[in-house]
């Protein structure tokens, strides 16, 4: 049928069905309170793949997506992604977190090793069960510890947009999670980078750190000096200079996409241009990369089984971040329900984990299978996020006021 119509005309209709189809559903079930307009989209990119309407109407997804139109969508989105982790590299506070290194150091160890820790035995017990769930490339090392990372991440945009829906973004309590949270998106990347660390490509890896240390010295000394207008163009032109590099030796363009923005400062960028910029982005350009992600669901080893595994990662992820704030707030003697909101806030992980799961997707090191298990864990843990810590942040304020 496709035959009668431009490839230009059918990414146009893929193009309508991915902005219109989970925008309606979204306002039409108004379930806003449960889920962001984003986690929606990822849910719709799900659904439209070929693992539930692709599979039901093979011919409406061998119409719409077609090889060709698959490419367009993927190079939009590549993009899209990639200026979307520079945005979260560039928001990182690192001298922030440094003057409260203590606190901050303790809670985000804890926050992201005891999920860390139950996800890779969760992990383990998914490989004694089938070895089916590692990828053709992944070695046991790699998969395990790539697992455990994905139920330990926490998605620091989404985060973000949640803290500012609730009104403690810009409050102490905002801020103090917000450092938990950016000092670990610091760990996922390293992490992600040494399982991609590729012996075959080391000498490419040592020249690419080698160059980036010398030429972020002297962009640093430059952009400050530039008009901000100027700093924009610079920075995308370094974004892409940085993802080329670093996917060129092996790490991956993503892993250069959050260093580029991670040597920036975020005071050398308007705030309120940087956050209509980082919206934008999610307006126009992320809902084409849920869908491609969606593309790549698969239930090959039986739909229960994705799903048995999806609700084991799940409880690894929620359980072990809980856990961690627990034992963060009994030693640092925190007030009597703050450990337990910090812990689920904490938990929205769509997004960067998605991100990062894809990179381990496209590096063969996890199977898709596990891919659709680690994603609909993140759309899940996510969703859970605002029903259980509204109640527990309206409390906490609520005690403040009365001791107050």
């Amino acid at each position: 049928m496709h035959g009668t119509m431009s490839t230009t005309e059918v990414f146009l209709i893929a193009l309508l069905i991915i902005f219109s189809v989970p925008y309606l559903v979204w306002r039409l079930t108004r379930i806003d309170y449960y889920a962001p307009l984003v986690v929606m989209q990822i849910i719709g990119g799900v659904v439209l793949g070929p693992g539930v309407l692709g599979a039901a109407f093979p011919d409406y997804y061998a119409f719409v997506f077609h090889p060709e139109v698959v490419a367009t969508l993927n190079g939009i989105a590549w993009w899209g992604v990639m200026i979307f982790v520079w945005i979260a590299g560039l928001e990182l506070d690192l001298k922030d977190a440094w003057q409260r290194r203590m606190e901050t150091g303790v809670t985000a160890g804890l926050a992201l090793i005891v999920p860390l820790i139950f996800g890779c035995m969760a992990a383990l017990a998914l490989l004694a069960l089938d070895e089916g769930w590692a990828g053709p490339r992944g070695t046991r090392w790699q998969v395990v510890l790539g697992i455990g990372m994905a139920c330990a991440v926490t998605a620091l945009p989404i985060l973000v947009l949640l803290m500012e829906k609730f009104g403690i973004l810009r409050d102490a309590l905002g801020q103090r999670i917000l450092r938990y949270a950016s000092l670990d998106d610091i760990a996922i990347w390293g992490v992600l980078a040494l399982i991609l660390l590729d012996w075959d490509r080391i000498g490419r890896q040592a020249i690419f750190v080698a160059t980036f240390a010398a030429v972020a010295w002297l962009v640093r000394k430059v952009t400050p000096r530039l008009p901000e207008r100027d700093r924009w163009f610079g920075a995308l032109i370094w974004l892409a200079a940085c993802g080329f590099a670093a996917d060129w030796c092996g790490l991956h363009f993503m892993v250069g996409a959050f260093l580029a923005g991670a040597v920036l400062e975020a005071e050398w960028f308007h705030q309120e241009r940087m956050d209509l910029f980082r919206d934008h982005i999610l307006l126009a350009i992320m809902p084409v990369f849920f869908l491609s992600t969606g593309l790549k669901t698969q239930w090959d080893v039986g739909g229960a089984a994705v799903f048995g595994a999806a609700t084991l990662l799940l409880l690894a992820s929620v359980g072990g971040k809980l856990l961690g704030l627990w034992f963060a707030g009994r030693i640092l003697k925190w007030p009597k329900g703050e450990a337990s909101l910090i812990g689920w806030l904490l938990q929205t992980k769509a997004l960067i984990m998605i991100i990062f799961a894809n990179i381990l997707l496209d590096r063969q090191i996890i199977s898709p299978e596990t891919f659709t298990a680690l994603l609909l864990m993140a759309i899940a843990s996510t969703m859970l996020t605002i029903p259980l810590a509204a109640p527990k942040l309206q409390r906490l304020i609520a005690g403040q006021t009365r001791t107050s």
